[in-house]
């Protein structure tokens, strides 16, 4: 399973704080040997302040209750450093503790400067160390409280890029202590500023887009809407062409959400063709099941590649979380994966078959006879599929559906909309900075 494990391309993308569940996952799952996720881990930490955790993991990795000098002078010093940072902005905090002082800050930031050197003598200084004192926090692996110092850091911040570097972070931070509405929320956000941002270069607003894309992994396959917000975010055309240009892995994830939710079929049809154009750049077994059952119609390369889709997601960081139900666990997007992965292969099957033979059908979805025959009548039953079942001669035949030609042109007159809507946008965007 080694060889389709994104943790290689996903890490680079990532605060190195957020590379440590993935870790976790990956030693959980004896993929690599134990020795070879102590020794990243170790040198994950080397540039964190998390030296206790460090000094944890050397003893496990190397059987020994002795650390080396080095692990002990650097604790002095994150220690010494800790409570400087403290001591600088103690004047600030102690203000932002008490209620009744908070309640005088307001949404503006000059006021807020200007009443704190006004009233309570407290000036740029201490509004910077503040920022560096949860900075030092996330770095010492305490994320709720470099989470709190950002969020009030940011009401009290004018220069944009820094406010910008205490978003992300906030919604670092929210992402390790699993918080995912308040994540949810920092995202959006996060997305807003990078979207309207200035930047000064466009590759520069395209690797934002990247990162931010990596990051949110662990928000939409944890909250409970993830899986369609997940398709908003991804196939908007700016983020994309992103993942197109410097991340194509990131495609598993939105194959995986457009597979298990049955709401977004009408965007599709064109990542099948986004597909088809990167096949060349990125493939694993989940891209190569869209492709055999829409592009190839081979049934048979569909069957073999849904065995193996299964055990990609089992052992993906953010496709196989597992749940806890009645003393034993289960990964409820693998079991979401297999029935729609079925359904798919069922529908693509009688678009071109009028009289299906169950016992090959129950082939194709890796079932036995009585569970395929079972799976079609309620699936006959519960999309109202134009198909019977012929029990004598152990068949299901579909009915002949013919196109509504008003359909039709209804379909394809709302495609034509937000396809001049879209080319409207972009004309837009590109004439508005040459009119300032």
């Amino acid at each position: 399973m080694a060889k389709n494990d994104l943790t290689a391309r996903i890490a680079p993308n990532l605060d190195r704080h957020l590379v440590f569940p993935l870790l976790e996952f990956l030693q959980e799952l004896q993929i690599y040997p134990d020795e070879d996720i102590l020794k990243a881990k170790i040198a994950l930490l080397n540039n964190t302040n998390m030296v206790d955790y460090a000094m944890d993991i050397h003893k496990s990795l190397y059987h020994t209750e002795e650390v080396p000098q080095g692990m002990i002078e650097r604790r002095v010093e994150v220690v010494g450093r800790l409570k400087a940072l403290e001591e600088a902005a103690a004047p600030l905090i102690t203000f932002l503790q008490n209620p009744n002082s908070v309640q005088e800050l307001r949404s503006d930031q000059n006021h807020n400067i200007q009443l704190l050197n006004d009233k309570y003598q407290i000036g740029p200084n201490q509004i910077e160390a503040l920022y560096q004192y949860a900075k030092f926090q996330f770095e010492c692996g305490n994320y709720s409280g470099a989470a709190d110092y950002l969020f009030q850091y940011r009401a009290l911040c004018t220069d944009s890029d820094r406010s910008l570097s205490a978003l992300w972070g906030k919604l670092a931070a929210e992402i390790l202590m699993q918080n995912w509405d308040v994540a949810l929320e920092e995202l959006n956000r996060l997305k807003e500023n990078i979207d309207s941002k200035s930047f000064v270069s466009p590759m520069n607003q395209v690797q934002s887009r990247i990162w931010l894309m990596h990051w949110s992994l662990f928000i939409f396959f944890s909250h409970d809407n993830g899986r369609t917000q997940i398709i908003d975010l991804f196939n908007q055309d700016k983020y994309l062409n992103a993942i197109q240009t410097n991340a194509p892995h990131l495609l598993r994830y939105l194959a995986t959400a457009f597979i298990v939710n049955k709401r977004r079929r009408p965007q599709f049809k064109d990542f099948i063709k986004v597909i088809q154009t990167e096949q060349y750049s990125y493939r694993d077994p989940i891209i190569e099941f869209l492709e055999a059952v829409y592009v190839n119609y081979d049934f048979d390369e569909a069957q073999k590649k849904m065995k193996e889709c299964e055990e990609v997601i089992l052992n993906d960081p953010f496709l196989g979380k597992r749940v806890e139900e009645a003393n034993f666990s289960t990964v409820p997007l693998r079991d979401e994966f297999l029935e729609n992965a079925r359904l798919f292969i069922f529908e693509t099957y009688c678009k071109i078959h009028q009289r299906i033979d169950i016992r090959v059908l129950a082939e194709k979805l890796n079932l036995n006879y009585e569970d395929a025959e079972r799976w079609i009548v309620n699936l006959i039953r519960t999309s109202k599929l134009d198909a019977k079942i012929d029990s004598m001669s152990g068949t299901v035949v579909m009915e002949p559906v013919h196109p509504n030609v008003y359909e039709q042109f209804i379909d394809q007159s709302k495609a034509l909309s937000a396809r001049t809507f879209k080319l409207a946008s972009q004309l837009i965007e590109r004439t508005q900075p040459q009119a300032a």
